[in-house]
């Protein structure tokens, strides 16, 4: 099978690569969000469009997706983050999921959301 690596991150940041794909299975790095001013909704939506973005970019959707583990920094926001969510996710074809609270990277970052899918 191959290996393709997508976005292999340089410099300072922690090498890795925000997409693989070995064969039909899909992997997408933890994300967050690039406007990290946003609320907990505005850093979900923006998070899940870079999946669908990833996604596209390994030939399959968010209708194949297997795995989700989402991190949030407050329990707070978990209604609201949901909310986003459940709203994006393909309702006939959700994936396993785990919720978790945590402390991200950069206080300012609210939630991390990473998943395995395939094509």
């Amino acid at each position: 099978m191959s290996i393709t690596r997508h976005e292999i991150t340089t410099g300072s940041s922690p090498r890795m690569s925000r997409c693989v794909v070995n064969g039909d299975m899909v992997y997408v790095a933890g994300l967050t969000a690039s406007d990290s001013s946003a609320d907990i909704k505005g850093q979900t939506q923006q998070i899940l469009d870079k999946i669908d973005g990833y996604l596209a970019t390994a030939g399959t959707d968010k209708s194949k997706l297997l795995q989700a583990n989402l991190w949030i920094t407050d329990m707070a926001n978990f209604a609201a983050m949901n909310e986003v969510w459940n709203a994006w996710v393909d309702a006939e074809n959700p994936p396993v999921r785990a919720c978790v609270c945590v402390s991200l990277a950069r206080p300012e970052l609210l939630v991390e959301i990473m998943v395995t899918g395939t094509k």
